[in-house]
């Protein structure tokens, strides 16, 4: 068998290969550190994620950045410039998550639990709030493509009770963005399995959810409404969830609140349709304590 050709390199993309590793070579000195994040922050290469993973010290220093805003964190002293900075360092971060060939190395480093602080800050300013919507996003790369060691590694390190702290607070993208991961976590069997196993664990998600659906009735958000309406229907698909759930799904997605917001989407339509005729059959006698003490919750 005759060996593949090695693809040659336009001029243009040796020019812009050898303008990667400049910059990288850059994040080494700090009086250059924060151009070249910025500009490696915009820069959309396939081979990016590799090179950062594999280049010397490049994780180290993305790292240092993320460590050397703890301090600034625990008081609503962050400033504009200083979150900026770190959120440049974070979607390089996500860049490394959303690759194949380096989430699995990635994980392996806990790389995912320097961000967790960030995602439990609380202050609503616009630092934080970007701070925190940046921090999602590194474990939203991890999830979107169903993996199941990146699922389960986040489940360990206890990422669902910061997602739901979220989908309660802050703007209307972190609750997105804190929901979908939520949904996305629900969606692989493992996940599913996890959140349905015990009652604390399904009664946090289920409060969550059941709190956001009647919030969404005094300030309506159908971007976030569509995916409680999923993650509802995805919790059906296991049979504890849906027992439970038969008992515990708030009025306003049975009684029609919601019909008018939903009109003109078809899918989240299907979706409350389906969800609805999935909990029609009685709940069995054997979930109904975990039931009543989630809706006491």
């Amino acid at each position: 068998m005759s060996e593949e050709p090695i693809p040659v390199m336009t001029p243009q993309r040796q020019a812009e290969r050898e303008k990667l590793y400049q910059l990288m070579i850059e994040l080494a000195y700090p009086a250059s550190r924060e151009v070249a994040l910025l500009e490696l922050s915009k820069k959309n290469d396939p081979d990016l994620a590799p090179m950062l993973w594999n280049s010397f010290g490049t994780s180290y220093t993305l790292l240092q950045e993320v460590v050397n805003v703890y301090p600034f964190i625990s008081n609503p002293i962050l400033k504009a410039n200083q979150s900026n900075r770190v959120c440049y360092a974070l979607s390089l971060l996500q860049c490394v998550a959303a690759h194949p060939g380096t989430r699995p190395a990635f994980l392996r480093g806990q790389i995912p639990v320097y961000v967790y602080p960030f995602i439990s800050t609380t202050f609503k300013s616009k630092p934080f709030e970007q701070l925190r919507l940046n921090s999602l996003g590194v474990i939203g790369a991890l999830v979107e493509t169903d993996d199941t060691e990146a699922i389960s590694f986040l489940l360990s390190s206890e990422v669902v009770p910061l997602c739901l702290s979220n989908m309660l607070k802050g703007s209307k993208l972190t609750k997105s963005a804190a929901i979908k991961i939520i949904e996305k976590i629900l969606l692989n069997k493992t996940g599913l399995s996890y959140i349905c196993e015990t009652h604390d664990r399904f009664a946090r998600v289920a409060t969550t959810l059941g709190k956001m659906t009647i919030r969404m009735m005094k300030y309506p958000c159908f971007r976030v409404l569509k995916r409680v309406v999923r993650c509802y229907l995805l919790i059906t698909e296991n049979e504890l969830g849906r027992s439970a759930l038969r008992v515990c799904l708030p009025d306003p997605l049975r009684d029609g609140t919601f019909s008018s917001a939903m009109q003109h989407d078809p899918c989240a339509k299907q979706w409350l349709k389906t969800l609805l005729k999935n909990l029609e059959s009685r709940a069995p006698a054997v979930m109904l304590q975990v039931v009543e003490s989630t809706e006491g919750s």
